[in-house]
């Protein structure tokens, strides 16, 4: 059944849950992707292996996460949650991530604080009781009254295995409603780290995150970074589509080209922490993007806006759109000389295309990465933040 079709919910409440209504629609019916920037992936290839010396079925996309074994080093980005068709799109989603055996992020839950009878919009864990599920809040609830118990009490209602807390600094500031008060929240963070029980993992959602901040907040003990940087959905686009007066909206449109490209952020972070897992988001569309970004030194790939669409048309349409990512990744790997996920990154060679096509690029192999002598011994190193299921290994 396709999403669009669910029944509505009699008692829908306002608020915060027409936001979340409109950001699907949004999202699935405008263009609101990054303008002016991409992910950065197109300035990399791959060097094609004429002679793998492996065979193309025993590559394997096995990796683990938060102790849960994946058969293929995906996410399903957090993206919904607090409306009818909300509820259908994430029970599609989470129902393909256990057939498939990839994570499974889900929404913003503030809502559920402040409307507890949206819960069922969010509860999917009977459908993917084997794989990672992520509950999410934006990281500036921690500086408006949302403390560790309210946190506890998310995960705990969700049986998920890690909290998200999601940057969105520039998303609050053109949104109408928008919560902008990001003083002092970095310490809020760390000591949510330490208060929680579960992994807390930190992701921006489409601007990236730049490497000193990366780095702070492993020592600040989270368990796993999300760079999500620009190039795909521009939540700026999502919110100019909601602004009625034409002055924001242009507002809004200036920030269109705004972030950190994808493929530099992973890259970047990598090399800040070399033992820290670290997912790639933004603009993930298909398997050879997710083989770039672990071969530039993401753990796993996350996948939202395609996945979201795929999930809106129902589980057939979803199942193909994953089946096309891991089939695409897995002859990816096989034509880059990887056996698996560990070696994608330490022995696979990337060649950064010329700009105008001038001179002669350099071969980036493992040796010849920055910092790849860090980030080889990392990958052999039983990684700093052991909840967090840690680096892929071979």
């Amino acid at each position: 059944m396709a999403a669009g079709s669910a029944s509505p919910l009699p008692d829908d409440p306002p608020g915060i849950v027409d936001r979340k209504a409109e950001h699907i629609r949004i999202n699935l019916e405008e263009d609101v992707a990054a303008k002016g920037v991409t992910t950065g992936f197109e300035r990399y290839r791959f060097v094609h292996r004429a002679l793998p010396e492996i065979d193309l079925e025993s590559v394997s996309l096995q990796t683990s996460f938060l102790g849960r074994r994946l058969d293929a080093p995906l996410l399903f980005s957090c993206m919904t949650g607090g409306t009818a068709r909300a509820r259908q799109i994430n029970r599609t989603l989470a129902a393909a991530a256990q057939r498939h055996r990839v994570a499974m992020g889900l929404g913003s839950c503030r809502v559920l604080l402040e409307h507890p009878e949206v819960l069922a919009t969010f509860t999917v864990r009977d459908l993917c009781p084997d794989v990672p599920l992520l509950a999410n809040l934006g990281a500036v609830q921690l500086n408006l009254g949302v403390g560790t118990a309210a946190c506890r009490r998310i995960v705990d209602l969700l049986e998920a295995d890690a909290l998200v807390l999601h940057l969105n600094p520039l998303q609050e500031a053109l949104q109408p409603e928008g919560n902008t008060r990001f003083a002092g929240l970095f310490g809020r963070i760390e000591a949510l780290c330490a208060s929680l029980e579960v992994p807390v993992i930190v992701k921006e959602v489409g601007w990236g995150i730049a490497p000193d901040l990366v780095a702070a907040l492993f020592d600040a003990g989270v368990a796993a970074v999300d760079v999500a940087g620009a190039g795909g959905t521009s939540w700026s686009e999502v919110e100019r589509h909601r602004i009625a007066d034409p002055v924001r909206a242009r507002v809004a449109a200036a920030f269109a080209d705004w972030g950190l490209p994808t493929a530099e952020a992973i890259r970047l972070a990598r090399e800040a922490a070399p033992r820290g897992t670290l997912i790639a988001s933004g603009g993930i569309r298909g398997g050879v993007d997710v083989a770039m970004a672990i071969a530039l030194g993401a753990d796993l790939a996350g996948s939202a806006g395609s996945m979201l669409r795929a999930a809106d048309l129902g589980e057939e349409t979803l199942d193909a759109a994953v089946d096309e990512i891991t089939d695409t990744l897995r002859i990816a790997m096989f034509c880059a000389g990887a056996r698996d996920v560990g070696s994608l990154f330490r022995d696979a060679r990337l060649l950064p295309r010329a700009a105008g096509g001038a001179g002669t690029p350099e071969l980036l192999t493992g040796a010849r990465r920055p910092s790849a002598a860090r980030q080889i011994r990392a990958r052999l190193t039983p990684p700093q933040h052991s909840a967090a299921g840690g680096a892929a290994t071979p």
